[in-house]
């Protein structure tokens, strides 16, 4: 995959998604790519982000598919809905790095009219670091007002 200069050798297709709230955007810039069939969320990883033993903190990689599950499913519907979440279930299966980009491959199950499911692998190239799966309420959609706020 080709680097750009720009935004910490971000891979090309990928654009700088400025949504997630004040939580996630303490974590470090988020970028999001559409493939035809899926929803891309993703960051690099960075020291700020690790543990006692210097790899990617587990709660933060949680915090990432989290917030990629509820993206991806405000993104598949355009944003006529919003979406919290009721349950998380994570994997932990590898470990990530700083200077890692992380990907979460977001997989949208049903979107009903009180809840919705999706799925995400959390990809560092070609290893799976964690799986997610989620349960959320579907919620009216954000205002105008939050969305200029970044959530």
């Amino acid at each position: 995959m080709t680097l750009q200069d720009d935004d910490g050798n971000v891979p090309e297709g990928f654009e700088r998604l400025k949504r997630g709230g004040p939580y996630m955007a303490s974590l470090g810039d988020l970028y999001c790519r559409r493939d035809a069939d899926k929803i891309v969320i993703a960051m690099r990883i960075t020291e700020r982000h690790t543990n006692m033993r210097g790899i990617a903190h587990g709660g933060m990689l949680a915090s990432l598919a989290d917030s990629a599950l509820g993206l991806g499913l405000t993104m598949s519907c355009d944003g006529r809905n919003s979406f919290v979440t009721v349950n998380l279930g994570t994997d932990f299966i590898d470990a990530a790095r700083p200077g890692d980009w992380a990907e979460a491959q977001v997989h949208i199950g049903r979107i009903g009219s009180r809840v919705a499911f999706a799925e995400c692998n959390l990809m560092v190239g070609d290893k799976r670091v964690l799986r997610a799966s989620g349960v959320f309420a579907v919620m009216k959609a954000l205002t105008a007002a939050q969305l200029d706020a970044g959530y």
